[in-house]
Order: C-alpha cells, then sequence, then structure tokens
C-alpha cells in the first residue's frame, strides 16, 4: 500500500468583488483574507516544493461559494483551508477556527448565517444548494447536521491551527467549533474555515490590517500545517 503524501492545497480567500465580507472603520474582510492567503501559499510554495498550492481567487472578484469547493474537488486537493475575519460586538477579539458539523452555540450560528449570507448574491441560489435559505435558522440547523467524512482530519488541523495562533503569535484563541458552511460542506477533503479575528475591534482591526501581522498569521497556519502534514504522513 502507498504511503499517503499531502499534495495538493486549495487556499480560499472569503468574499471578494461585489462581496467585500464585514468590515472594520476602514478594513474590508475580503482584502485582509486575500493578503494572508497569497502570503500563505506564498510560504508553502517556497518551503514544501512537493506541494501545490491552488487559489480560489488572487484579486478581488467574486467567486460563489460553490465554485469554491468545485475547485478543490476538481484539483483532488488533500485539504482546504478558507480565510475569513470575523464581526460581532466591539468588545470581542480572538480567533476561531471551524470544521462543518453541528453548532453547539448560537455564537456559532451567527457565524454560520453570516458566512452563508453570500448565496443571496448569487443567481439561483436555492437550485444551486438545494433549497437552503440562508434566512431560515431551521434551515441552519438540519444543514449542520450533514458531518464531512473527513471530520477527524479536519478537527485535528483546526486544533492545530488554533494552538499556533495561540502560543506563537500570542493571540487570544476563541477555540475549534463546528457549523454548517455551504463553502465547507462539498469539499470532498479535510477542511476548514479560519476566522483570523475580529474587524469590529478597534484594536484587533488595526492588527489584521497590518501587513507585519498579515504575515505573522500566514506563518502561525503554515507551522501548523508542517506539523499536520507530518503526522497524516506517519500514520
Amino acid at each position: 500500500m502507498s504511503k499517503y503524501t499531502l499534495r495538493t492545497i486549495v487556499i480560499d480567500a472569503g468574499h471578494g468583488g461585489k462581496d467585500p465580507g464585514c468590515h472594520g472603520k476602514s478594513a474590508e474582510e475580503a482584502d485582509v483574507a486575500l493578503s494572508v492567503a497569497l502570503e500563505l501559499g506564498r510560504v508553502i510554495t517556497e518551503n514544501m516544493p512537493g506541494v501545490r498550492v491552488v487559489y480560489t481567487r488572487k484579486k478581488d472578484e467574486f467567486v460563489e461559494l460553490h465554485d469554491r469547493a468545485a475547485l478543490a474537488n476538481k484539483n483532488k486537493a488533500d485539504l482546504f483551508i478558507s480565510l475569513h475575519c470575523n464581526s460581532g460586538p466591539t468588545d470581542i477579539a480572538g480567533t476561531e477556527t471551524y470544521t462543518m458539523g453541528l453548532h453547539t452555540a448560537e455564537g456559532n450560528l451567527e457565524v454560520a448565517k453570516r458566512e452563508n449570507a453570500v448565496i443571496l448574491r448569487e443567481e439561483n441560489y436555492k437550485k444551486k444548494y438545494d433549497g437552503f435559505d440562508p434566512n431560515s435558522p431551521q434551515a441552519h440547523i438540519m444543514f449542520s447536521l450533514y458531518q464531512n467524512a473527513y471530520i477527524g482530519n479536519s478537527l485535528a488541523f483546526a486544533s492545530k491551527i488554533e494552538d499556533q495562533f495561540q502560543a506563537r503569535l500570542g493571540r487570544s484563541s476563541r477555540g475549534v467549533k463546528q457549523a454548517g458552511l455551504l463553502v465547507l460542506w462539498k469539499t470532498s477533503m479535510p477542511s476548514v474555515l479560519v476566522e483570523i479575528g475580529f474587524l469590529t475591534n478597534a484594536k484587533e482591526e488595526k492588527y489584521l490590517n497590518n501587513k507585519t501581522n498579515q504575515v505573522y498569521i500566514a506563518s502561525g497556519i503554515y507551522r501548523a500545517l508542517k506539523e499536520y502534514k507530518a503526522e497524516i504522513e506517519t500514520r
């Protein structure tokens, strides 16, 4: 039996184009996510010559959620990393990493509702997403019961990301969470959605909008990836 090797990673910068995502006083989620995504891809390409990086977008453009997952599946990716910024009350700060699954707290549901609402900007969204209504709490509950077959590896990688954020970057980690996220729904590989911080928190917005800090964030995710890769390739 041939040894498993992690060969292809899809990096997904959340939002873009007509969908800027959430925002702070000056920074927009789509821009911050893209900057971190490109830096993460650069570090992987530079340090992991055997790994191919595929981006869902490399510029400020709108990409439908189902197309992001489809790109990952088409490229037979071994890992899908979706990068986002969070929003909430102005006093809340910290990082969160999500996998597909049942939300266990109201806050997780709110993140899913916000991230899934982007499909309202797409044409024929009900047809594309099996009649899913992003405005219905009941729909989110039913949808979140879908369990990704790769949940074990997804959770393992998510934990490593949050550990790196906390231990190496000194960030406040709000932990690994699960929610019914459309962008992760149809990915046929381990997949995570990383909320790298809250743009609605003034101090954190300033941190996230700084190029040096974006490099730190990317390097934290890269170190988590390095650990994860070593772990799954030696099983």
